[in-house]
């Protein structure tokens, strides 16, 4: 019986998401998303040796809105997860299932030499992933 062709995260990613800079203030990075119509923003690194952050319209209600601060007065920085674990694009989805299982995530990005090529969530998994396997 031969072992079945693995489905990769650069199988089922997408590209919902848009580049932000931590600088930028939360009322900035909500204009961004409604323009590009995402709910993740994903912070550039500063340099080559940081990290990229991430940012969630959760987070955003979570660290802004019901603190009552203002998103004209908050940075994104202040509110982003950093670093946001990430995956490779080459790697099989059952582990991404099973990485955002053990971390409590259900999105992360999906990075290929530095650079992030997409983002992979468990809706992309199970509605891409598993039905093309059934395919």
């Amino acid at each position: 019986m031969k072992p079945s062709t693995p489905i990769k995260n650069s199988d089922v990613m997408t590209g919902d998401y848009a580049m932000i800079d931590g600088l930028h203030t939360v009322s900035e990075a909500i204009r961004l998303a409604v323009s590009g119509n995402v709910s993740m923003l994903l912070v550039n690194k500063r340099h080559e040796h940081d990290e990229f952050g991430m940012v969630l319209m959760s987070d955003i209600a979570r660290k802004v809105l019901a603190k009552d601060k203002s998103p004209e007065r908050v940075n994104v920085y202040e509110i982003m997860i950093k670093p946001v674990l990430s995956v490779h694009a080459d790697m099989d989805i059952r582990y991404t299932a099973r990485l955002f299982e053990r971390f409590g995530i259900n999105k992360a990005p999906v990075i290929e030499a530095g650079k992030i090529l997409g983002v992979v969530t468990y809706h992309d998994i199970v509605l891409k992933g598993m039905m093309a396997k059934r395919d």
